[in-house]
């Protein structure tokens, strides 16, 4: 078939964004290997001639049963049967939403869709309310999705108020009552391309045009539908391989939800593009089994987890009564691997076994993490590197070089990608702002929005707060919007106050804020704190009251104000029993009423 104009267009700007990839001068950026890709059936289709007989996925059929293979050239088959199966269902051109747990059926129907339509991911722990109003803002013409939301979807389509045509049960071994299998539309989609029809296969994808639209999990206001094209996810995955090394043997524990373009694209579309695996993790509870199990060398995850295994890891460490000759170890690898000695392999194996006994690389992101964690596991010999971004940059924005991490800071930009930091004020603390071939198209069918966001020149104005230093290193200190303004007309940042009660043992999490109710001429700020009873017990004893506990917490409350200017000081501390209200996505709701409640 002879080639398109647009398609030599396409492959001439994947061929560029490699060529900059591969000459980035900046000596902290190790090249390594890249390939140019157009869109994401490209993608698929070059990396199963490529990795054909690599395993792409391993997948629990049988919850109680063994880790299954599904190689990239069965992967590639069933992705064309299935996109084949989907446009013979009228859906060329319209939106499929998909929404589930991480699994491979949830992958193929993005895979399939990028094909010929537009994939809209939904995030799986929305009410049937919510879910309704994305399918409605979304115009999706068919959703794909687990057992557990059959109900809900047979009740939407039936009620006709919204444009629902086709429903796939990604868990039926046979179509019923009106809903299809997700397992019969890719035998009977096969069926169809043996007999000819090509119109999936053959299909040109136009890679500037919406082709993912995803909701963001604000934790204010109505959810905004990012509109990303398969270039800028395209151009992401060509990129990223300047910053860690990534091989066809690698295997990610994928556990985030992949709804979120942090897992969908840094761990799914990244594996498939350096020709990796993907284990799809049973669950958090499973997720100690699951490494070993699979023997995962590669993982993405919040900082609330990697804190939490540290954590346990010192406290085992601790029990054992090893503390002290753990630290000296440490210590003495430090000076050692400098010379290309590393004691690890002999003395951290039990630490790494918990990880499965073959992690490499721990990639942070979606929060601020304590810098101690992240070298504390590259004392142990993982590659801990911590980034930055946002779904309107698909998601990527920063990264921490494999071979110059720096803990205290979320990276640097990526080649062709730019950081600027605008409106400083006398900290020297701005605006952050990102360029580059990554950024979204814009917010869906919301102008305005996406003119306050994105200026003329190209910049997306992300609402975050920091600064660059001379080095080139980003670094944060917190939402805009969450700024505290005192009545003298100084900032406080919220975050910064919740980073350092972070580094109490015992505290769990915190949230601090302003006592909008508070009379006089300081800004009362408030820390609210909920503490890991465990912790609590290792220093006041099994008998401790409520007493002990406020007194120990104005001790550590203390130590920061000391360090402190008057008006960034802590005033009041509220003991919090129960957990804080998070979204979705696990974070905090700042301007939830219940969050800033005293107990």
């Amino acid at each position: 078939m002879e080639m398109t104009e647009s398609r030599k267009k396409a492959i001439a700007w994947a061929e560029e964004i490699v060529s900059y990839v591969d000459n980035d001068p900046r000596p902290i950026v190790k090249c390594r290997e890249s390939r140019p890709i157009t869109d994401v059936k490209d993608l698929l289709e070059s990396s199963a001639e490529l990795y054909g007989d690599n395993v792409a996925y391993m997948q629990k059929w049988n919850p109680k049963g063994e880790f299954e293979t599904i190689t990239y050239k069965e992967v590639l088959a069933d992705v064309q049967g299935y996109g084949t199966w989907l446009m013979s269902k009228g859906l060329d051109g319209k939106k499929v939403a998909v929404i589930g747990p991480n699994c491979y059926q949830w992958c193929s129907t993005y895979l399939a869709t990028c094909g010929f339509g537009c994939i809209v991911p939904l995030d799986k722990e929305l009410n049937p309310e919510e879910l309704k109003n994305q399918i409605q803002r979304s115009e999706a013409s068919a959703v794909v999705f687990d057992r557990k939301h059959l109900d809900v979807f047979k009740q939407m389509k039936a009620d006709g108020d919204t444009p629902l045509e086709v429903l796939v049960n990604m868990d039926a071994d046979e179509d019923t009552d009106g809903v299809f299998a997700w397992k019969t539309a890719i035998e009977e989609g096969k069926k169809l391309v043996a007999e000819g029809h090509r119109e999936y296969i053959e299909h040109e994808v136009d890679n500037d045009v919406m082709s993912i639209l995803i909701f963001t999990s604000g934790t204010t206001g109505k959810p905004k539908g990012v509109m990303l094209s398969q270039k800028n996810v395209c151009a992401e995955l060509m990129i990223a391989p300047t910053t860690f090394e990534l091989r066809q043997d690698d295997i990610f524990l994928s556990f985030l939800p992949l709804h979120h373009t942090y897992e969908c694209t840094c761990c799914f579309l990244m594996a498939i593009y350096k020709g990796s695996a993907v284990a799809f993790c049973q669950g958090l509870k499973y997720i100690t089994k699951n490494m070993k199990e699979v023997r995962p060398t590669m993982m993405l995850a919040v900082p609330a987890l990697y804190e939490k295994l540290f954590h346990t890891i010192w406290k085992n460490v601790r029990k054992q009564g090893k503390e002290k000759l753990l630290k000296n170890v440490i210590k003495v690898n430090r000076v050692t691997k400098k010379v290309g000695l590393d004691l690890g392999n002999k003395f951290f194996g039990e630490i790494r076994d918990i990880f499965g006994g073959r992690m490499k690389t721990l990639i942070c992101g979606g929060a601020k993490i304590d810098p101690e964690i992240l070298d504390g596991l590259q004392d142990f010999g993982f590659n801990a590197l911590q980034g930055y971004g946002l779904t309107e940059a698909a998601p990527m924005g920063a990264f921490n070089p494999q071979d110059a991490p720096n803990s205290r800071s979320v990276g640097i930009p990526f080649p062709g990608q730019e950081i600027k930091v605008i409106n400083e004020n006398e900290e020297g603390i701005g605006e952050i702002c990102i360029k580059g071939p990554n950024l979204m198209l814009g917010y869906y069918k919301d102008p305005e929005a996406t003119a306050k966001v994105l200026d003329e020149e190209g910049w997306f104005h992300t609402g975050d707060l920091g600064y660059i230093a001379a080095d080139g290193y980003t670094y944060l200190t917190g939402r805009a919007k969450n700024v505290i303004i005192t009545k003298n007309g100084k900032n406080v940042y919220p975050e910064e106050l919740e980073y350092l009660l972070g580094l109490i043992p015992f505290v769990e999490e915190s949230f601090v804020f302003e006592d909008t109710k508070a009379t006089g001429k300081d800004t009362l700020i408030v820390a609210s704190i909920k503490t890991d009873k465990e912790e609590l017990a290792e220093v006041l004893g099994d008998e401790y009251t409520e007493e002990d506990v406020m007194k120990l917490i104005w001790e550590e409350v203390d130590k920061i104000n000391a360090d402190a200017p008057a008006y960034r000081m802590i005033k009041k501390v509220i003991h919090r029993k129960r957990d804080f209200v998070h979204n979705t996505s696990s974070k905090l709701i700042r301007f939830n009423e219940d969050n800033k409640a005293e107990e």
